[in-house]
């Protein structure tokens, strides 16, 4: 058997377990038969006991369709399990433009006193976007209620009084 290609991975986990991911992949035979990719996941304990031991052989053009399978229903068990990556749901708003009428809502409501999460609840956006949103509509992310020294507000109104 020729080997073209061989990959391993491995993490440790907080637990000093090590687990690992090795891919083999032969190449087509003669006869017509494809290529072939061996995968093959092992964990160890750290005084060397096995926790994890199992594996698989398929076709090498479909390893892509595998590795996203593998992803995506590792990624949903760690999430159900309360391990893993944590999603959030996004906010209604994220990504979208802002409008000059939410801007005076937010400098609105920034000013009335309302907090980030709350305004950024109301107007469906992340808290992140309402902080950096914030400077630029001359309010000042740091106290709430109040403008930065020279809002963009203000700065209009003083700009039109003659000198």
């Amino acid at each position: 058997m020729n080997i073209i290609e061989e990959h391993r991975t491995e993490i440790r986990t907080r637990n000093n377990i090590t687990y690992s991911i090795q891919l083999t992949t032969t190449p087509a035979a003669e006869s017509g038969t494809p290529a072939r990719t061996s995968i093959k996941v092992c964990g160890v304990g750290e005084r060397g006991e096995p926790v994890a031991d199992g594996g698989f052989e398929t076709d090498t053009a479909e390893v892509p369709a595998v590795a996203a399978l593998l992803a995506e229903t590792l990624l949903a068990h760690g999430g159900m399990a309360g391990g893993g990556r944590r999603t959030r749901p996004s906010a209604a708003s994220r990504g979208r433009p802002w409008t000059a009428e939410l801007d005076a809502d937010l400098e609105r409501r920034w000013l009335a006193g309302e907090g980030v999460a709350e305004i950024a609840a109301e107007l469906g956006r992340t808290p992140g976007g309402i902080r950096a949103r914030l400077p630029r509509v001359g309010c000042d992310p740091e106290r709430v209620g109040e403008y930065l020294p020279r809002p963009p507000s203000k700065r209009a109104e003083e700009d039109a009084e003659p000198w």
